[in-house]
């Protein structure tokens, strides 16, 4: 009787998180795939993917998507793990760098998008300090920009968003690392590029899978900070238009359905997205 109540122990203590996500994850899910199967009379049809495919905005809001999470994924990921080396050697003032680094964190996205707005607004504080330093003469019209521009401000501001939560990641897994792996290659010859490239990045690989997967998912349900900045249909994005069916236009005989087709098929994109970096990743591992 001892021996069957110990196989079922594990069991019963996941129990409690296996009911949770069955409730409030799993089954939510399944909802929204069924009524993005469904037409309005409640009839199996793709009719849904066909009119959220055929959206004129579909193709531009895609590509904004995977253009902002590849870019911004890889520059936040650069730029963390520099900051992260740097704050891994405990100099003067790391401490003050690192909660300076930390303070974007603290702020609310939408606190964040008005900040910027307020910032890059015709007589913002942006163009009152350049105006003041002398480096232009009349207020730059940041707000007026459209298209690959105003994607390029939103991952710019994405990224000073999100980073310290890329950066945390890998401070992390620097400070676990064994630090006689480094002192060996220093001692065999190798450069301190060869020591990171060749020493600290494998053994980090883990830690840095996880903060790019995280981050990838993250930026793939990009959405507030482009209508906060720009509005609806400027920068469009495919979350943006989820909530522009749920929020703007809801009356609409369709837009429930459109807004849950959208849902399932941002969701389609990251698990695949996710699963070919993992297959990409362990095939590196390999060879």
């Amino acid at each position: 009787m001892k021996n069957k109540l110990k196989q079922f122990t594990p069991y019963m203590l996941l129990a409690p998180a296996l009911i949770y996500y069955i409730m409030f994850w799993i089954r939510p899910v399944i909802k929204a795939v069924f009524e993005s199967l469904t037409d309005l009379e409640g009839s199996l049809s793709i009719a849904n993917y066909v009119e959220v495919f055929k959206e004129p905005v579909f193709a531009e809001a895609f590509g904004n998507s995977m253009i902002f999470a590849i870019v911004s994924v890889i520059l936040q990921f650069v730029i963390a793990f520099m900051l992260a080396l740097l704050l891994n050697k405990k100099f003067k003032g790391s401490n003050l760098l690192l909660f300076v680094a930390l303070i974007p964190m603290a702020v609310p996205p939408t606190a964040i998008a008005v900040l910027w707005r307020t910032a890059f607004s015709s007589y913002g504080w942006l163009n009152n300090m350049m105006q003041k330093a002398g480096l232009i003469e009349t207020p730059i019209q940041w707000l007026t920009v459209r298209g690959k521009s105003a994607l390029s401000f939103l991952i710019l501001i994405d990224t000073w968003t999100v980073l310290p939560s890329v950066m945390i990641i890998l401070l992390a897994g620097l400070q676990n690392l064994n630090k006689e792996y480094e002192e060996a290659g220093y001692v065999f010859g190798a450069s301190r590029w060869q020591v990171i490239k060749d020493i600290t990045i494998p053994i980090l690989k883990p830690t840095i899978v996880t903060a790019i997967i995280l981050r990838m998912i993250s930026a793939m349900q990009v959405w507030l900070i482009g209508v906060m900045m720009f509005g609806f249909g400027r920068v469009p994005f495919l979350v943006e238009r989820i909530a522009y069916y749920s929020d703007v236009v809801p009356l609409l005989d369709n837009s429930y359905k459109m807004s849950v087709t959208y849902s399932v098929v941002v969701t389609v994109i990251v698990l695949v997205s996710a699963m070919i970096y993992l297959k990409l990743n362990s095939r590196g591992r390999k060879t």
